[in-house]
C-alpha cells in the first residue's frame, strides 16, 4: 500500500526540486518555533519554491492530498501566526528563495517584488531609484514583504504614509485551490469592482500565499530630523503630537511615545545606546523629513520644540545632528522589544485608541493592573502619532516567569475590557494568529466574525490554508 505521506513528498519534490523539500530536523527547527519561543509546531517537511509557478503546483498538490499550508516569510510573526500547529500535518511553506525586484517604474512611483524579499530590500531598491518606500520596523532586516502585507503591518511611519495597506497597489497571490490571482496591477485608478487584494492584507496567510506585491513609492527625503523630548506625562504628549502637527504639518512622519522604564529595559540589554535626557518619566520621539526643499529640516524641528518648552509641554529637548545620532536615538526605541524579551516572558498588548482616549487609558490600565496584579512593571511604548500602544507587562522584581504568565488570562480582561470600552482595538499591527483567537471572538462583534467566517469559506473551503489562524 502507498504511503501517503511518501506519495505527497514525492510529487511536491517533483514541483520544486528534491534539494527544496527538507525534512531533516536541523532544517526544520528555525521554522516550527515562533519569534518569541511561545509556541512550537511539527511539520512534515519545510517546501522552498522558487517561483510562483511552483508555489501553485505545490498548493495544488496540497489541497488535492487535504494537507495543510502554513505559509512563513521571516518568522518574525508575535502572535504565532507562521508557526504550524504541534499535530505535524502541515507542510512549511517558506518564500525565502522568492526574492526578485521584478521591476521599478521611477515614472509611475512602484516597485514590483516578490513576498519572499526582505522589507529592508524593497527600501533599499527603491533608494537606488532615488525613491522611497517608507514602511519601517524595527525587523526590517528579517521580516519579509509577503509578511509585512499578510499582517497590515504599520511601523513607525504610519501618522504619514498608513499602514501596508495603504502601500500596496497590486497584488499576486496563489489562491488555496492553486489558482493564481493576478492582480499586479501599478494604478492608482481602479474602480472595477470589489478591490479584492485587499483581502489578502491582514489575511495571515488564511485565504492564500502572496507571491508579489506592487509597492507604492514616493520622493526620498531631501532634509530629516530626528528629535527626542522629555514630557511630564502623556497628557503633555498628546498636547506636543498637535503643536508639531500645527508646526510641521505632513513633515511630521512619526511620533514615538517611550516610558522611561522602557528605554531604561533598551539600554540594560544594549549598554552602547544613549541616554541623552536622563530622569523624566516620558519621553516622544520626534521624526520630520521634507522631500521638497533643502531647508534644513532640524531647526525647524528645534523651533517647534522650543515653543513646546515655553509652553510648558516639553521639560527638555535634544535634536540629532548627525545620521550617526539619529540613528543612535532611533536605536533606542527600536530595541525596547528585544531588551524586554531578554528581560524574560512578560504579557503584551498590541492595542490601538484614539489618541486622545490613550492618557485616560493609561491611568485607569496602571490602576485596575497594580490592584490585582501588585509589583508589575509597565514597558509602555508605541507609535502615539496613530494611536498604537504596546503595552507590555513585566513581572515584579523576584517573581518566576512562568509562575507570572499564569496571570495572562486576568491582565488581558483588564486591558482589553478598557480598550473595548474606548472603542479601540485588540490588535493594531501585529494581527491575530494564535494568540489571540479567543480574544477576537470576545471583542469582534458576531456579524463581523460570521462575515470573515463566509470570506474563508468562499475562498477555503477545504480549510487547508494556514490552519488555527485567525479564526
Amino acid at each position: 500500500m502507498t504511503d501517503p505521506g511518501a506519495t505527497l513528498l514525492a510529487r511536491v519534490a517533483g514541483a520544486v526540486g528534491p534539494a527544496q523539500v527538507r525534512t531533516d530536523a536541523g532544517d526544520l527547527a528555525p521554522h516550527l518555533l515562533d519569534w518569541r519561543g511561545r509556541y512550537r509546531g511539527a511539520a512534515r517537511a519545510l517546501v522552498l519554491p522558487g517561483s510562483t509557478a511552483e508555489v501553485a503546483a505545490v498548493v495544488s498538490i496540497c489541497r488535492e492530498l487535504r494537507v495543510p499550508v502554513v505559509p512563513q516569510g521571516g518568522n518574525t510573526s508575535l502572535c504565532g501566526a507562521a508557526t504550524p500547529s504541534p499535530d505535524g500535518g502541515a507542510i512549511v511553506l517558506s518564500l525565502a528563495r522568492m526574492q526578485r525586484v521584478r521591476s521599478c517604474d521611477v515614472a509611475n512611483a512602484a516597485l514590483t517584488i516578490e513576498a519572499g524579499a526582505p522589507l529592508a530590500a524593497a527600501q533599499a531598491a527603491a533608494e537606488q531609484q532615488g525613491m522611497m518606500f517608507p514602511l519601517s520596523l524595527a525587523s526590517e532586516g528579517s521580516c519579509t514583504i509577503g509578511g509585512v502585507l499578510s499582517t497590515n503591518a504599520g511601523g513607525t511611519a504610519v501618522l504619514r504614509y498608513g499602514n501596508a495597506r495603504e502601500l500596496v497597489l497590486g497584488l499576486e497571490a496563489v489562491l488555496p485551490d492553486g489558482r493564481l490571482f493576478e492582480g499586479l496591477r501599478s494604478l492608482r485608478k481602479d474602480n472595477t469592482g470589489y478591490d479584492l487584494k485587499q483581502l489578502f492584507i491582514g489575511a495571515e496567510g488564511t485565504l492564500g500565499v502572496i507571491t508579489a506585491a506592487v509597492l507604492k513609492l514616493y520622493p526620498a527625503p531631501r532634509s530629516r530630523a530626528t528629535a527626542l523630548a522629555a514630557v511630564p506625562d502623556v497628557d503633555a504628549a498628546v498636547r506636543l503630537l498637535g503643536m508639531l502637527r500645527d508646526a510641521l504639518a505632513d513633515r511630521l512622519v512619526g511620533f514615538e511615545l517611550m516610558s522611561a522604564f522602557s528605554t531604561a529595559l533598551s539600554r540594560r540589554h544594549h549598554p552602547h545606546l544613549p541616554d541623552p535626557l536622563p530622569g523624566h518619566p516620558w519621553y516622544a520621539l520626534v521624526q520630520a523629513d521634507d522631500a521638497a526643499s533643502d531647508e534644513a529640516m532640524p531647526e525647524r524641528v528645534e523651533a517647534a520644540l522650543g515653543r513646546a518648552v515655553e509652553a510648558g509641554t516639553v521639560v527638555d529637548a535634544t535634536v540629532a545632528r548627525s545620521a550617526a545620532q539619529s540613528a543612535a536615538l532611533w536605536a533606542l526605541r527600536e530595541n525596547i522589544s528585544e531588551g524586554q524579551r531578554r528581560e524574560g516572558p512578560n504579557i503584551k498588548h498590541d492595542i490601538a485608541l484614539p489618541v486622545s482616549a490613550i492618557p485616560r487609558f493609561l491611568r485607569d490600565a496602571e490602576a485596575a493592573l497594580s490592584r490585582a496584579l501588585p509589583g508589575l512593571r509597565f514597558v509602555v511604548f508605541g507609535h502615539l502619532g496613530d494611536g498604537n500602544l504596546h503595552y507590555n507587562l513585566s513581572a515584579p522584581e523576584g517573581t518566576a516567569a512562568s509562575a507570572f504568565m499564569g496571570n495572562e488570562d486576568v491582565a488581558n480582561r483588564i486591558v482589553y475590557d478598557l480598550v473595548a470600552a474606548a472603542g479601540g482595538s485588540i490588535s493594531a499591527e501585529h494581527g491575530i494568529g494564535q494568540l489571540k483567537r479567543g480574544e477576537l471572538r470576545r471583542y469582534k462583534p458576531a456579524v463581523e466574525i460570521e462575515l470573515m467566517a463566509r470570506v474563508k469559506a468562499a475562498f477555503d473551503p477545504e480549510g487547508i490554508m494556514n490552519p488555527g489562524k485567525v479564526l
